[in-house]
């Protein structure tokens, strides 16, 4: 069928604007995500994953170009993460992060998260945009506002703008119903972060809707998005252990009650008031996409429908994990967005208070594109509709201001790029390389790592893979670094295999258990961190002098051998 070039011409005007609009969004994301970002010259932040994430790139790349890949991770010897059983369950997104590993890292991974996080939310308004949502810029300024901690965890040089990346993505194919394609989908998603559950979820939850919208069972996203998972799962080099790292995953933090070890602050709940008042945005956005969906329009309920149920979904999981407020936000703006979207072209039964099969009957008299002139009645509400939409324009962009400021505020107090520098430097230069160091948080090490890759460490990148490898040993680790232990000299020693000691200057009930024990000297000091040397004869308790540097140069030399790990 030939198109007329009036048509074809209109065909290409409208792709031409949604090309100027994605573009120029992706302009202003792209900035406002550099400005957070550089807001700090620490690779950002809250968390120091970041670092150990970089350097791990960087060491793919180095065992790529040695024939030795994937590189034996020996770090940390004494959990689920030793040298046999070792699992990189970020494997992709690692290797997409190798062309930003080979000049400074620091900076690099800083571009790489800028890069990563603005495509994650330009891909949520390309959607909507995509699907010709009214008042487009309306809802590109409400995904910038929708919360301060989503700006802020979008930030950290992490693998979760992917998976926004890949739900969008997946939703789309969704939409379109090209099922086929989310096999290889799926098989990046695994490949690259283990939220890829959340596709699987999406895709049960549009089956669901399918059945209700259509009354028909639509079994091909399931068998494609399953197939696409297990080949992500089998095509792995680090397969079969993979699945058992998975299995610990789900096990240890899918739990109704509380945690069986400490774990990251992430996996804990906000209270009721921080949840509201962190994500005002998305909540209102919630609430209106709840008033706005329209149940009796079943024929144009499928995508408002999907998005109430996914992003309700994701709204609970937010109210038990932290963490998830890194996927929620983005998702309640698009389902006011869908379920806004009958009401503001019109079409929508509810913005009569008619039912569809009335509507329906009296289209004719109703119907706005129809020859003739236009009713007043009309004219006068396309003019309400668009002084109201500028009104919530500028009201979210009040809110957006808001919440980019406090975002700065907060990436800005992270911790400095040099922190644990020096005192990483001084290990590195000083203890025998494949040592085991005893670092007292479990949280320090991505910066011990990224430092001192010449050492291993007892706890890192998670408390609960020393708790997975052997509880008791976890246990006693929680009560030597929470000072619960007044004699950890010889248990550090025995039960650890360390030597050495690396902990922050704010263990202070540990600090003083262990010098006052007579076991330690004190090697290394400084505003950041402490080094301690374990004695090999308990002695008189060291002297404790105000300032910083190496305290303890009288001592005798340090040790060559490399301690057991027994």
């Amino acid at each position: 069928m030939k198109i007329s070039p009036k048509l074809s011409s209109a065909l290409k005007s409208g792709t031409a604007t949604r090309g100027v609009q994605v573009g120029a969004a992706a302009i202003v994301i792209g900035l406002i995500f550099w400005r957070l970002q550089f807001s700090t010259d620490a690779i950002c932040c809250g968390d120091f994953d970041g670092y150990y994430h970089i350097k791990w790139s960087r060491m793919l790349w180095e065992g790529l170009r040695n024939r030795g890949f994937p590189p034996i991770f020996t770090w940390l010897p004494l959990t689920t993460l030793n040298p046999k059983d070792y699992v990189d369950h970020h494997f992709l997104f690692h290797i997409l992060q190798i062309p930003f590993t080979f000049s400074d890292e620091r900076l690099g991974a800083k571009i790489a998260s800028v890069i990563f996080a603005s495509l994650a939310l330009l891909s949520c308004y390309w959607l909507l945009v995509q699907h010709r949502i009214r008042y487009i810029l309306v809802w590109l300024v409400a995904l910038l506002a929708c919360s301060s901690p989503f700006l802020y965890r979008l930030n950290m040089a992490k693998a979760p703008p992917f998976a926004i990346i890949y739900l969008i993505a997946g939703i789309y194919l969704l939409f379109k119903k090209k099922y086929r394609l989310i096999a290889p989908l799926a098989f990046i998603f695994t490949l690259t972060y283990d939220m890829f559950v959340l596709l699987i979820l999406a895709v049960l939850i549009w089956v669901a809707v399918i059945g209700w919208t259509e009354r028909r069972f639509e079994w091909q996203p399931i068998v494609w998005v399953l197939a696409g998972t297990a080949a992500g799962f089998i095509i792995n080099p680090y397969f079969p252990k993979n699945l058992h790292l998975f299995y610990q995953h789900l096990k240890i933090k899918l739990v109704p009650s509380d945690f069986s070890t400490k774990v990251g602050q992430e996996w804990y709940p906000y209270n009721s008031w921080e949840f509201i008042g962190n994500s005002l945005v998305a909540c209102v956005a919630m609430v209106v996409g709840y008033i706005a969906f329209d149940p009796a329009d079943r024929k144009r309920a499928h995508h408002s429908l999907f998005f109430l149920i996914f992003s309700t979904a994701l709204m609970i999981m937010t109210a038990r994990w932290k963490r998830i407020a890194e996927y929620w936000p983005p998702f309640a703006v698009m389902f006011s967005a869908f379920a806004l979207q009958p009401w503001l072209v019109g079409a929508g039964s509810a913005l009569t208070g008619r039912s569809t099969d009335l509507l329906k009957e009296l289209q004719p008299f109703l119907d706005r594109n129809g020859p003739g002139p236009q009713p007043i009645a009309d004219d006068r509400m396309e003019l309400a509709r668009t002084i109201g939409a500028a009104v919530i324009a500028v009201l979210l962009g009040v809110v957006m201001l808001f919440n980019l400021r406090a975002t700065v505020g907060d990436i800005k107090s992270s911790e400095s790029h040099d922190y644990y520098r020096a005192g990483a430097e001084w290990m590195r230069a000083n203890v025998t390389p494949a040592q085991r160091v005893f670092n007292t948080d479990w949280d320090d090490f991505p910066r011990l790592f990224y430092y001192d890759p010449s050492h291993n460490y007892v706890s890192g990148l998670d408390p609960t893979y020393l708790f997975d490898r052997d509880p008791a040993l976890s246990k006693l680790y929680d009560r030597i670094t929470l000072g619960d232990e007044e004699d950890p000299g010889p248990l550090i020693r025995d039960r650890f295999g360390a030597h050495f000691v690396f902990t922050d200057n704010a263990h202070d009930k540990f600090f003083n258990n262990a010098i006052e024990s007579g076991w330690f000297d004190i090697v290394y000091e400084d505003t950041d961190c402490t080094i301690l040397r374990i004695r090999d004869q308990k002695g008189e308790p060291p002297q404790v002098l105000p300032g910083s540097g190496v305290i303890n140069d009288d001592q005798e030399p340090l040790p060559d051998e490399e301690p057991s790990a027994e």
